[in-house]
């Protein structure tokens, strides 16, 4: 069945709000305008009957009858007076507008003595970069006004700057990259550290924004994103990032927070993924937040390699095919996906030659989720096995056609076992944890424009899609519902999005012998297997035996 297109109100959404509340705030700036007299005098009027209410109950019982008949005297000769209820009126507003008045103290033109000095030390030390000896008018000198080099400026309330534009003189090269980077280095230095900071570079114009970042949410809980089939939501990123949001729930709170959407399927040209990161970085919960989402439209397939039981709440439930954590039952389960894949493709390829649509279980998605699979091939190769790797060869080149998408997560140090194919077919990158600007660049292909955060929560990173930008990434928390450290609310949403289960944990799956190799033949559209293989149908999960 193909997939159904989103509501308009869910595609348009987002931007028929942001144009409704830009023009909600336009029209009460503009009212706000118009009715300013109005209400100052009613402010006004309010802090006099406070007055005149306070001056009553300070005055002794006593003394109040005398005050009564002393402001009914005023009011009587008032009345009398030609014109005296109109001009106790017009000083009764002229007393209410004095009363009302802004008293708020104007904000100073310039920065005070404390960030003027700032700037100052700021200026000093871009000069060596931004000057040369042969300058006849240098923008940058020792001593010389940092008001010409600093177009505009902002502080936050600790007197540090937050916000900052820069001009450079047009002989600076800042096309190139290492030059670039000693000037970040040296603004992110002098601005404060313990902040993130976003260095936008105007080539063209020879200026420089420096804008500090506000830290990603890390309260976001695993729940069902409002996305269309084929999207998967990785993490949440800057507002200024992307051009959408989704609404999520944050307790009893729902707030709009800016995805990082990717896209798989027939048309994407990211099809498939490379999450890298250290220990404790998040690799793994990414892996389980696109598990939870992919079970949803389709099948998920996970090989473990570490072997810590992360995935083990997955384990028989509807949808997923198996949950492999050794050797002998990650080569099984990934050569039935080679072969699923080529199955895929000759049943496809032989109903349009017949001019039918493709079959339907050619059609639901199929997701290979391999973490740490290096460590497999380390044992593969101590046991003169071939590596599980080399399995993948199929899925990634011809998975894009075949509804078939791969994951792959590893930790740096395992980068360099990864195969050339899993290298040049995983165009979507994702790298969480702490990590060097040369890591950064390897694994993503550009440099950040932003300083890493300070201290990197579990799921913090960068990602980048294709050749797209580099966005910061803050996965989703989908930690293991099974583990002792995590929360109650967090393991209730996990395992409110777990599908039911179909076998028990603990019985033997149904299916597969690891003696032999299991496939679907090639020339056998209808997937008929030998006797010792596996049947892909569409009606049930396909059980792996895990060799522990």
């Amino acid at each position: 069945m193909a997939p159904r297109p989103l509501p308009r109100i869910l595609s348009t959404g987002s931007a028929q709000i942001a144009r409704g509340r830009d023009l909600a705030r336009t029209a009460a700036d503009g009212a706000t305008d118009v009715l300013h007299p109005l209400i100052t005098i009613t402010r006004g009027l309010r802090v006099l009957a406070s007055a005149g209410r306070r001056k009553w109950v300070e005055t002794p019982k006593d003394r109040r009858g005398p005050l009564l008949f002393l402001i009914a005297s005023v009011v009587l000769a008032v009345a009398l007076v030609p014109y005296g209820p109109l001009l106790a009126v017009i000083a009764l507003m002229a007393a209410a507008a004095w009363q009302g008045r802004d008293r708020t103290p104007p904000r100073p033109e310039g920065p005070d003595e404390a960030q003027a000095k700032r700037l100052k030390s700021l200026y000093e030390a871009l000069v060596p970069y931004f000057s040369v000896p042969e300058d006849p008018a240098p923008l940058y000198a020792h001593g010389g006004d940092w008001a010409q080099a600093f177009a505009s400026y902002e502080f936050d309330d600790t007197g540090r700057v937050s916000y900052l534009s820069v001009r450079y003189p047009a002989y600076f090269p800042d096309g190139e990259a290492d030059s670039r980077a000693r000037i970040e280095q040296l603004l992110h230095a002098k601005s404060g550290r313990g902040r993130e900071y976003r260095f936008e570079w105007d080539e063209e114009g020879n200026q420089l924004t420096v804008t500090v970042l506000p830290p990603l949410p890390t309260d976001v809980a695993a729940q069902r994103f409002v996305t269309a089939p084929g999207e998967t939501v990785l993490g949440f990123t800057d507002p200024a990032g992307v051009q959408r949001t989704l609404p999520l729930a944050f307790g009893e709170e729902r707030r709009d927070v800016p995805p990082v959407v990717w896209r798989t399927g027939v048309r994407s040209t990211e099809p498939h993924l490379l999450a890298i990161g250290g220990p404790g970085s998040g690799t793994t919960t990414l892996l389980r937040s696109i598990a939870l989402q992919a079970l949803q439209h389709g099948d998920v397939l996970i090989v473990e390699g570490a072997g810590t039981g992360e995935y083990a709440c997955l384990t028989g439930r509807d949808g997923v095919l198996a949950v492999e954590c050794g050797l002998t039952g990650a080569l099984a389960s990934l050569e039935w996906a080679a072969h699923e894949t080529e199955r895929r493709l000759i049943s496809a390829n032989r109903a349009r030659q017949a001019g039918h649509a493709p079959p339907e279980d050619t059609k639901r998605p199929l997701w290979l989720l391999l973490d740490r699979p290096t460590v497999l091939g380390h044992l593969a190769a101590a046991d003169g096995r071939d590596d599980p790797q080399a399995l993948l060869q199929v899925p990634l080149r011809h998975g894009r056609a075949a509804h078939v998408t791969v994951v792959v997560a590893e930790q740096f140090d395992g980068m360099e076992s990864l195969t050339d194919a899993v290298r040049q077919h995983t165009r979507a990158r994702a790298v969480l944890g702490p990590a060097s600007a040369d890591q950064l660049e390897a694994v993503l292909g550009a440099p950040p424009h932003t300083t890493p955060a300070p201290g990197m929560p579990p799921g913090r990173g960068y990602a980048r899609l294709g050749a797209g930008p580099v966005h910061r990434l803050q996965v989703p928390a989908t930690p293991d519902p099974y583990d002792e450290a995590t929360s109650e609310n967090h393991r209730q949403a996990v395992l409110g999005l777990l599908p039911e289960r179909t076998t028990p944990a603990d019985s033997e799956p149904v299916g597969v012998t690891t003696e032999e190799p299991v496939g679907v033949a090639a020339d056998d559209p209808a997937g008929a297997t030998p006797d010792n293989s596996v049947r892909a149908t569409a009606d049930g999960p396909i059980g792996v035996t895990a060799d522990g």
